[in-house]
């Protein structure tokens, strides 16, 4: 990511070119030197750096490459400029700013939990936070529960937040929250990785922590950034988490010292002083002004009130609110109350529960059963089996009673020591039957919740509805699919704990049903590894059901799992066990869905035949089971195999077939397939309108923001061009597909693209060119376990070196046959 310069952030051109000014300093280069190796004119590049010209988007592209930094973070900047606004007419009325224009850069993410106002005492201890995060840049703070760390941290992050004003992000890392685990660095580094916004595609999904620590050390790297790592269990848990070079600080906090780290200076901190405790009480209980309040004429019963409270920072906030809510009360009356508690902490924390009504007060014991960091108001109302509005009302009063806290608009959480005061309320006052009934509730939410988001994400899955138990009285609405996957990357936490609450339960449907609907959200965003944990542990709760649809279901999701791994060879053995039971259940949408992906494997083994009838098997039976869009999805894939296949006449047919049959307007990857298929097919005979449709495919991959399918769009308009003998036009395109894949940092996904571009640089009299692509493919497809890339390669190398050394093309189309299965035909 290109690191922020406020230089001209009045002008889109001048902080283009300040930008553009960033980058030659990391590149080290002159004008002329960098000018040469980006491919630009000297002239032309100096005028850039001045801001007298916008330069092209391939040329900014260009030079983020020799840097390495992703260019994406500046095409909102380079839009701007290339179409500047025109300034607004002068007024002597004040109007309000105009909104930001769309696609216009995000603010910097700001995680932090808000700055409490009545921050009390504390002036040593945050005086060395601060000082000590300009020397060493991470500070450790340690206390016991209750005693104010975290909120010593967030206020201090506040305060650092102008000097650190690319991120402020904040994470509980859960080291001591009764019945969960604590939150391992990987789906800690992960989701830290999210917060940034880093693309997938660049956190590394296999290799364990050290790549992904690697990865956020490399982003953080460029940025002025302040990270709150709070609740952490050990030196071990933190460790990867910390930032490496670059200016970001972090701050922990944990109930034990973190001897661990050697390097990292300690802050501890202690109950407050009489006085500051005296003060913090009369300014969070409204008491502070005059000597008429009630602290003040009854000071026996103040000093017992901050006794018992154990002068803690929470303790004392927890009394002070059930003082400022009650204006009847004496303080005796709530010291009388407090001494009823049996600790210190419960003692504050029992007080205001009894305060509640009788529905507050089951809401509130239930909340201590939830498994997740944070919940909304769609999880309280099914935990308590209430209308979604008066589980709202219900948590507004917990907030203002201090027992729930409100990290952000419509989320909430409680505080650990809130939890556990909560779990141990309802194990003694509820019984285990209606503790069940509760987290069952909250594990049929969830799994409901996660198939309804799916299901509006169309693009990306076929997902058939949730089975578990009974939906909720309401759920989420999901607008759009955008909306669908802010939800996953705000439950993302949640979703894993409520799975790993299942798995402890033993509810064995809940593990089978909640990867499922998670899966493609997966695939999109947190990559292969977990998801094949998730699935592995899935088939054995489906084992333990014994039931064949689904045992076949969970056979068949592993194995789609395995193959986006790479891992081929499991991937066919879980297919092969979940054909058996599919026929033996009779669903014909299972067995389509299944016989897709048995299709997607034949054909990267390097089969073409045999996908080409699954494909056509697949959309008879998404036919049978009635699923148009499943049919749309099968013609247009068995179309793109007829296409490789070389019958042109009926790919084309077929996708114009994919085309016509009537599904959602969100559903548009068939359409997309067959509008591709279409226009290479008919390159030859009606070059207008294939382009037009493969311009129109751009466009859908464009209008999505997915950057892969824009780059196969592009790609496969290269082949279209090159047939109609537009050569200039179709390198040019080949070229636009792979500067996106640099951008993206997925060389592997080159394996799909290079044989195209090689062929077109053979045919445009760039051989060498073409040898190198067709080179760089033999070397990646036997990675990838890709055959049928692997011929294609051979083909291409042998088509190069037919007019210089027929010998060696020979052996390589000998080596083609060879890399592709006995039973299928010469590429």
């Amino acid at each position: 990511m290109v690191e922020h310069d406020r230089t001209g952030a009045g002008d889109p051109r001048e902080e283009l070119a300040a930008r553009l000014r960033l980058l030659q300093g990391l590149s080290k280069r002159g004008v002329r030197a960098l000018a040469r190796d980006a491919g630009l004119s000297s002239s032309s590049l100096s005028r850039y750096l001045g801001g007298r010209t916008v330069p092209p988007w391939p040329a900014v592209i260009a030079l983020c490459r020799l840097v390495q930094r992703d260019p994406r973070p500046l095409r909102p900047l380079w839009e701007r400029a290339s179409n500047p606004l025109p300034a607004p007419p002068k007024t002597s009325r004040q109007v309000p700013p105009p909104a930001p224009p769309a696609g216009a850069p995000r603010p910097p993410r700001n995680d932090l939990p808000r700055d409490v106002p009545d921050f009390t005492g504390r002036e040593a201890e945050l005086a060395a936070v601060l000082d000590g995060v300009a020397g060493s840049r991470v500070i450790a703070l340690d206390g016991m529960a209750g005693v104010g760390k975290t909120c010593l941290a967030v206020h201090a992050a506040h305060r650092l937040a102008a000097d650190y004003p690319d991120a402020q992000l904040y994470l509980d890392l859960h080291g001591f929250t009764e019945g969960r685990r604590p939150l391992d660095p990987d789906r800690a580094l992960r989701t830290l990785l999210a917060a940034l916004d880093v693309p997938s595609e660049k956190v590394p999904q296999d290799g364990g922590v050290e790549e992904l620590a690697a990865c956020w050390r490399s982003e953080l790297a460029h940025l002025r950034a302040v990270v709150v790592l709070d609740n952490a269990a050990d030196a071990d848990q933190v460790r990867p988490l910390l930032p490496g070079a670059g200016p970001s600080v972090a701050l922990v906090t944990s109930r034990n010292r973190l001897l661990g780290l050697d390097e990292v200076p300690p802050v501890s901190l202690d109950v407050l002083t009489e006085q500051e405790s005296a003060e913090l009480l009369a300014r969070a209980s409204g008491e502070a002004d005059g000597p008429e309040g009630r602290l003040a004429r009854d000071p026996a019963s103040t000093a017992e009130v901050l006794r018992l409270c154990g002068r803690l920072p929470l303790a004392l906030r927890l009394a002070a609110a059930r003082l400022r809510h009650r204006p009847g009360w004496t303080v005796g009356i709530l010291v009388e109350r407090m001494a009823e508690g049996a600790s210190e902490f419960d003692t504050a924390f029992a007080m205001s529960v009894r305060q509640l009504d009788r529905a507050k007060a089951r809401l509130f014991r239930l909340l201590g059963l939830l498994p997740g960091s944070s919940f909304d108001e769609h999880v309280a109302a099914a935990l308590a089996d209430v209308p979604l509005r008066s589980a709202r009302a219900m948590l507004e009063d917990l907030l203002d009673a201090h027992l729930v806290q409100q990290p952000a608009a419509g989320r909430y959480r409680l505080h650990d020591l809130v939890h556990q005061h909560a779990r141990r309320a309802t194990t003694e006052q509820d019984s285990p039957a209606e503790r069940d009934r509760a987290l069952t509730r909250v594990l049929d939410y969830y799994v409901h919740a996660a198939a309804a988001a799916d299901a509006a994400m169309p693009f990306l899955s076929l997902s058939r509805e949730a089975s578990v138990d009974r939906p909720p009285v309401e759920l989420p609405h999901f607008q759009d699919k955008i909306a669908a996957l802010i939800w996953f990357g705000t439950e993302y936490l949640n979703l894993l704990a409520a799975f790993e609450a299942a798995e402890e339960a033993g509810a064995d449907r809940h593990l089978c049903e909640l990867p499922r609907f998670m899966r493609a959200y997966f695939a999109r965003r947190c990559g292969t590894t977990m998801l094949n944990g998730l699935f592995e542990r899935s088939l054995a709760a489906a084992r333990r059901l014994d039931e064949p649809l689904q045992l076949a279901e969970a056979h068949s999701d592993l194995g789609f799992a395995r193959y986006n791994a790479g891992r081929m060879a499991e991937a066919s053995a879980a297919y092969e066990a979940a054909t058996a039971l599919v026929l033996r259940t009779g669903d014909i949408r299972a067995e389509a869905e299944l016989t897709m992906r048995r299709g997607y494997l034949r054909w990267d083994e390097g089969y073409v035949e045999e996908p080409l009838g699954l494909f056509r098997l697949a959309g008879k039976l998404y036919a049978d089971a009635g699923c148009p869009m499943g049919t749309a999805h099968a013609t247009a894939y068995e179309a793109w195999a007829l296409l490789q296949l070389g019958h042109r006449e009926e790919a084309a047919q077929l996708a114009r077939t994919a085309l016509e049959i009537p599904h959602d307007d969100g559903a548009w990857p068939p359409t997309l397939t067959a509008l591709i298929t279409l226009g290479v097919a008919i390159a030859h005979e009606d070059p207008d309108e294939a382009v037009g449709h493969l311009h129109r495919a751009l466009a859908l991959a464009r209008e999505d923001g997915h950057q892969h399918n824009e780059a196969w769009c592009l790609n496969c308009l290269g082949v279209a061009l090159r047939q109609m003998g537009r050569h200039e036009e179709a390198l040019a395109s080949h070229e636009q597909a792979f500067a996106l894949l640099d951008a993206l940092f997925e060389d592997h996904w080159k394996i799909h693209f290079l044989s195209a571009y090689g062929e077109t640089c053979r045919l445009a009299g760039l051989p060498d060119q073409a040898l190198r692509l067709h080179r760089q493919a033999l070397e990646l497809a036997p990675k990838l376990g890709n055959r049928h890339a692997e011929a294609l390669a051979h083909e291409g190398i042998a088509a190069v070196l037919d007019a210089t050394d027929p010998a060696a093309a020979a052996e390589h189309r000998a080596a083609g046959r060879a890399a592709l299965p006995e039973s299928e035909p010469g590429v």
